[in-house]
């Protein structure tokens, strides 16, 4: 599981450093690809295969599957963290997600998040009152 707020930097190359209690879980390869709300999704390679298991089955006639398949997997890219848990993170996604030097990564449960850190910061402004407002609406029976 993934959880918790980082903000690491990327480098002159598009490579940031995975939080360290991230990295072991990555470790053996991960996969990044386009988020909603312009940032970009990073999963282990196993949990990236067990998603994709999961919309396999998305009838190609639905026009909205189609779409949003579409957009997640033409972003995708499986990279491999190096030795000392630096990520290159693809020109396209960097582009996608408007990422520049300062980034913030969240855990996301059961994905990472990368988002540039000032766009970061507007989202979790607009997020915090609906946030405190919530009710079983949203999540019936988990509160």
């Amino acid at each position: 599981m993934f959880f918790g707020t980082y903000t690491p930097r990327l480098d002159d190359k598009g490579r940031l450093f995975l939080p360290a209690k991230f990295r072991e879980r990555l470790a053996a390869g991960l996969v990044m690809t386009k988020g909603q709300e312009r940032c970009v999704y990073v999963w282990s390679q196993q949990s990236f295969e067990e998603l994709t298991e999961r919309v396999r089955n998305t009838p190609f006639t639905n026009k909205g599957g189609r779409d949003f398949l579409r957009m997640l997997f033409s972003g995708a890219a499986d990279e491999t963290p190096d030795k000392q848990g630096r990520v290159t993170v693809p020109p396209l996604l960097r582009d996608y997600a408007r990422l520049q030097r300062d980034c913030v990564v969240v855990g996301a449960m059961d994905r990472v998040e990368i988002w540039d850190a000032e766009r970061w910061a507007r989202y979790a402004e607009e997020q915090e009152e609906p946030f405190a407002q919530m009710s079983d609406e949203v999540m019936p029976g988990i509160f």
